[in-house]
């Protein structure tokens, strides 16, 4: 957890290359990798390395079932609270559930979640996400947006986020 809050100290927000979009870094015809790697290769750092850190890797690495990840950007991380990312780093069932609270079964892309305002999506830790559409945007719980959809992993989909979800206590 130690690697957790020093890398919380030095997060950065990066852009998704637009590479990655169309389908891997190289922009081959090749399938992307995991969605572990893909977000690793899309300067996802922070995320990555709390995925890393709460021992959801090999989860979010495997075949199936299919996943949705609502990725927040590493400027996302930077936002949070100091005293929340303390609790976080202290507590591996916390940090846990903080991250599947930005995963959904099955691997939605973007034409689909669109069709969704209105309505919740159960999260793999339990709780929902509501979806909202307002001027052309997708909105989570109201006030985080979608900011790029679609990229593509060999389990899944991601689509970036501009804050950290927190689920309901």
């Amino acid at each position: 957890m130690k690697r957790t809050a020093l890398s919380l100290a030095v997060i950065a927000g990066v852009a998704v290359p637009s590479a990655l979009v169309a389908g891997s870094a190289t922009g081959s015809s090749h399938s992307p990798g995991t969605i572990p790697q893909v977000a690793s290769a899309a300067g996802f750092s922070t995320l990555v390395t709390l995925v890393q850190d709460a021992g959801l890797a090999g989860a979010l690495s495997a075949p199936k079932p299919k996943l949705t990840v609502f990725a927040p950007t590493n400027a996302a991380f930077n936002r949070v609270p100091r005293s929340t990312l303390n609790q976080l780093a202290g507590n591996e069932a916390l940090l846990q559930s903080v991250l599947k609270y930005h995963v959904v079964r099955g691997a939605v892309p973007a034409s689909k979640v669109v069709t969704l305002n209105g309505k919740s999506v159960r999260t793999l830790n339990g709780k929902s996400i509501r979806i909202t559409v307002r001027g052309g945007n997708v909105f989570l719980n109201g006030n985080t947006r979608v900011t790029k959809t679609d990229v593509k992993a060999s389990n899944g989909v991601i689509h970036v986020i501009n804050r950290v979800l927190l689920p309901p206590s």
